[in-house]
């Protein structure tokens, strides 16, 4: 019952007062935060946003466990959003140049992807293991160097095409691509979001029952001990790295595949920063990251119908924002309160005894004279003792 309300509680306070925060927001802009509430609501079973909110959510999902596999390490790798686009870029180049069998091709494209992604991630993994340089840093400048290199990627004198007045990479084959799941005028559901769900199983049995789950997590929590217990710290760190880095690069693949089935200029961005913010919220949990991220499709698709009542649609910014700040003040809140309920559920320590009631050493008569068999001491009581010898 106390891990269950150290996990939910956090993400509840946060959602309750972000909530707060966005109704007293619009109380001052003179609109009222029950309308714009059920607007959003009520905009869910209109249209395609159902089908919407979940697409959204797989991908979500897929950026927050490639934050959460670097957080189990204690590593924070902010390069998620420069990895899966990257990774987006070289795998539709890939998928739109080869000519496979069905299933072949989709495989081929999922696999460079993955590699492009590892390998992208993989230049912040060597410097932090071999010299020291934070993760923070190098992958934030790597976000900016796979800009520039997506750029050139898909100009026109590399491997993009001219379309109207796009740029994009050559569109793959229906051989290289993922059906959906249609609901007819609801819209279609990505077929990749199977993938999602495999790999959030897959996390979880990774962390929860394999022997390198373990290591992982001890080497986050404490390098020094995990060392000691046989674990190469260094290694770990590449390998979780290269791990985050391979999750990321499938994070474009559901639209990629499902959707737009090319590569342009105009390719969404900014999951990479959504999936920090999950990951934070489910706080790396496979379930809490799952409904987070429905949260925030949530958000995201239904912000759409507050237009229809004249509130500002930038209201869900304000929440989102919101809630990523207090879930971290949340966490230490409760925290601090689990950890002062155990000190007063701990028994209390035994008081000390004075210096003349303690127990005389071993193999010695009860006098602290006579060794043991050579004499009897009649009574021991505090101050006074009467012994006699053989």
């Amino acid at each position: 019952m106390t891990r269950l309300r150290t996990v939910l509680l956090p993400p509840a306070l946060a959602v309750l007062f972000a909530a707060l925060l966005c109704a007293v927001a619009l109380l001052i802009s003179g609109d009222n935060p029950l309308t714009a509430l059920s607007v959003m609501i009520t905009q869910v079973g209109e249209g395609t946003t159902a089908v919407d909110i979940v697409n959204s959510a797989a991908v979500y999902y897929l950026a927050a466990l490639a934050v959460a596999i670097g957080f189990q390490m204690k590593l924070f790798n902010i390069g998620i959003e420069g990895q899966y686009r990257l990774a987006a870029c070289v795998a539709a180049i890939v998928g739109g140049a080869v000519a496979l069998p069905p299933v072949l091709h989709t495989i081929v494209i999922l696999l460079v992807a993955a590699l492009t992604g590892a390998a992208w991630a993989g230049i912040a993994a060597l410097l932090k293991a071999y010299r020291g340089v934070s993760e923070v840093i190098s992958t934030i400048m790597l976000n900016f160097v796979a800009t520039g290199l997506i750029a050139f990627l898909i100009s026109t004198d590399s491997f993009g095409v001219l379309r109207g007045n796009n740029i994009s990479t050559q569109p793959i084959a229906p051989s290289g691509q993922v059906p959906g799941i249609p609901f007819g005028g609801s819209g279609t559901l990505f077929g990749l979001i199977f993938l999602s769900a495999a790999l959030g199983v897959g996390y979880w049995f990774l962390l929860e029952r394999t022997r390198f789950g373990f290591d992982l997590k001890a080497s986050g929590e404490s390098p020094t001990a995990a060392a000691a217990g046989g674990v190469d710290a260094r290694r770990m760190v590449i390998i979780a790295l290269l791990m985050s880095g391979a999750v990321a690069g499938l994070v474009g693949l559901p639209e990629l595949l499902g959707r737009d089935l090319a590569y342009t200029l105009n390719s969404p961005a900014g999951y990479g920063f959504t999936g920090i913010a999950i990951a934070l919220l489910g706080r790396n949990h496979p379930v809490g990251m799952a409904l987070g991220a429905l949260l925030w499709a949530f958000l995201d698709k239904s912000a759409l119908a507050l237009d229809n009542v004249g509130v500002a649609r930038e209201i869900v910014l304000i929440m989102q924002g919101s809630i990523v700040l207090s879930v971290v003040v949340a966490y230490e809140i409760v925290r601090r309160y689990e950890l002062a309920a155990e000190q007063r559920r701990a028994p209390p320590r035994p008081s000390r005894r004075p210096w003349w009631s303690a127990a005389p050493p071993r193999g010695r008569a009860r006098s602290g004279v006579f060794p043991a068999g050579r004499g009897r001491c009649s009574s021991w009581r505090s101050g006074s003792r009467s012994c006699r010898s053989p």
